[in-house]
């Protein structure tokens, strides 16, 4: 098949690192351009990154030579070079909000890893297992911006794939409410232990703004569309507690779980996860999981270090399932937070994108 022509907006960072590297030998998108800050642009990539590339695998060399161009003041010029564009910049929201939609009103497509559009009432925060039916709030997006081609869709926030993927095939139980603490890895941050050294045998109780992200955009994924809009589900009621840990990779959920009416059996909850599919893997995307939610029976799974990478790091993983006696049931839950999470999430919305005829070449 002809490849999609791809642009990395936020190139430079940790998260548009790991688009890099997921770019490498991808089958259906083709890294074509990179850009970021005008203190990288006109750079090489190798250039702008040296003494900061904080993946474990090798710049690509399909990247190494690429020029720098600025995100800024390019966007007409990157436009004209590509299909579409991830992008993972570091700066305010309302200095990204403008930035995407200049992409989207050039006829770009834009499939963001940031979380300044994910409350913009008709743009989609997709996890492709969960809502892929929420795609289809794009035409009216495209409406209001007076574009063609271009749109913003966007990802979740990471944390939530450690759990909301486990009560999603619950909900049909009535799950009336949910207590999840995280335990989340550094790289959430954009960091890397060499260059947070006080995070070495360290614990930080607080992720700015990520307790709210938690408990609400669960809500957004659940909802449903009416007049051009998405309206927010009634519940559950989500309360969330998120902490920094000394974890290079994986965030971690503590999760409690209490049912409105009759629960189902553990065993029951079992058989659901192990056959909870999506559209992703119905459409056998490139970065699917063939086996969404992987169940540990070991009393000790899961463990970040283990099994952070089932998958390529795009399955999530879920252990200790056992009554509570204050709500019904608790368990724990691990996803990859830069992979599953951040970078290999968009990347597996915009295969989706793409399957589903949102995306086309230019």
């Amino acid at each position: 098949m002809k490849k999609y022509k791809v642009g990395i907006i936020g190139g430079t960072g940790m998260v548009g690192q790991r688009f890099i590297t997921l770019m490498e030998g991808h089958p259906w998108f083709q890294l074509t351009v990179i850009a970021a800050s005008p203190r990288s642009a006109g750079k090489t990539y190798e250039q702008a990154v040296s003494g900061r590339w904080a993946m474990e695998k090798p710049i690509p060399e399909e990247a190494k030579g690429l020029v720098v161009m600025d995100a800024q003041a390019d966007v007409e010029k990157i436009a004209g070079l590509v299909d579409f564009v991830f992008c993972a910049v570091d700066m305010k929201k309302d200095e990204i909000r403008a930035l995407e939609e200049r992409y989207a009103k050039a006829e770009c497509p834009v499939v963001s890893n940031n979380s300044a559009h994910r409350w913009t009432d008709d743009v989609p925060m997709v996890v492709p297992e969960m809502n892929p039916q929420h795609i289809e709030i794009i035409p009216a997006q495209r409406r209001r911006l007076g574009t063609k081609r271009g749109f913003i869709a966007v990802k979740s926030n990471c944390s939530i794939q450690s759990y909301a993927p486990a009560i999603t095939p619950l909900l049909k139980y009535g799950v009336e409410k949910v207590l999840v603490c995280t335990y989340q890895a550094i790289s959430g941050a954009g960091k890397t232990f060499e260059r947070w050294p006080e995070m070495v045998d360290n614990l930080i109780p607080y992720i700015g703004g990520e307790e709210e992200k938690s408990e609400q955009e669960p809500l957004k994924i659940w909802g449903r569309i009416e007049n051009d809009k998405f309206v927010k589900a009634d519940g559950p009621s989500i309360t969330a507690q998120c902490l920094r840990v000394p974890v290079s990779d994986g965030h971690t959920a503590a999760v409690f779980i209490k049912f409105s009416g009759e629960k189902p059996s553990i065993e029951q909850i079992k058989l659901d996860w192990a056959n909870f599919k999506g559209r992703a893997q119905e459409l056998e995307l490139p970065s699917a999981p063939k086996q969404f939610i992987h169940y540990f029976e070991e009393p000790d799974r899961p463990q970040a270090k283990l099994d952070r990478e089932l998958e390529g790091g795009m399955a999530v993983s879920m252990g200790r399932l056992r009554e509570d006696t204050q709500y019904d049931y608790k368990f724990v839950g691990l996803s990859h937070n830069t992979l599953r999470g951040a970078a290999g999430g968009a990347v597996l919305l915009a295969e989706l994108l793409c399957a589903e005829g949102y995306i086309d070449h230019m």
